[in-house]
């Protein structure tokens, strides 16, 4: 009996967001800019708007209003690598020095070098190829493509299905790469103080992994109702015999 109540996980274990020191907070500020810098191996989807038609064509390589059908592989034709000195090839301007930019910057970059040659365009900059992956005590452990500026780590955990009952909430493993070189941050999602975590929001190319809790193998993810059962009749089946 002992054993099969120690192996059980705890509702505790298990609750999101608790509020371990002021239960009355409810508002939540997360100051931290999502700026994540261009490097080397990232794709830039770049798009230009001009009011002249040939233009237009020119500095978008062809891709006319009809032919705008995206998909990923599309997506990643049409989009510029950052290459291993930090530029990206654009038509016609030639070559761009992004490494270490934010998307923002980029696209200021790029709208100046275009206004040296035309008036009156919108230039629109995207981060493609925009990968997660998630690992461990998940539902559905994968890599997952984000199509969105910016996501924080519940909705990557929302994309994997959930966490498993014996995944350990309290120590989420983060390892964010960072040029030639990875880092390892652990995040607690048990306590609401991660809303305002400067490791809230996932970076591209995060990985995230899930560790499970301790004694897994021996863990019972719901109450296990017929063991307990079975094994009170058998104690009274032995009781009744040997006495």
């Amino acid at each position: 009996m002992l054993a099969v109540f120690a192996s059980c996980v705890p509702i505790k274990k298990q609750i999101y967001l608790q509020a371990y020191q002021d239960s009355t907070k409810s508002e939540y500020v997360n100051s931290k800019i999502f700026d994540h810098k261009l490097q080397v191996g990232n794709n830039l989807y770049a798009k230009v708007y001009s009011l002249d038609e040939k233009s237009y064509e020119f500095f978008n390589l062809g891709y006319g209003v009809s032919s705008d059908v995206y998909y990923d592989a599309a997506i990643y034709l049409k989009s510029y690598y950052v290459d291993a000195s930090g530029f990206v090839d654009l038509p016609f301007i030639g070559q761009v020095q992004v490494l270490g930019l934010t998307i923002d910057e980029a696209k200021s970059l790029i709208q100046a070098e275009i206004d040296k040659y035309l008036n009156k365009t919108t230039v629109i900059v995207k981060l493609v190829n925009y990968n997660v992956t998630v690992v461990g005590e998940v539902q559905n452990p994968g890599q997952y493509k984000v199509y969105q500026d910016k996501i924080n780590i519940f909705e990557v955990i929302g994309l994997a299905g959930d966490l498993t009952t014996y995944a350990k909430r309290d120590d989420i493993v983060l390892v964010r790469k960072n040029g030639n070189k990875s880092k390892i941050f652990h995040i607690d999602m048990l306590h609401d103080n991660v809303l305002e975590s400067e490791y809230y929001y996932v970076m591209p190319d995060d990985i995230i992994y899930v560790t499970p809790v301790k004694g897994k193998n021996f863990a019972f993810s719901a109450f296990p109702y017929t063991l307990v059962i079975s094994t009170i009749s058998l104690g009274l089946a032995l009781f009744a015999i040997f006495k």
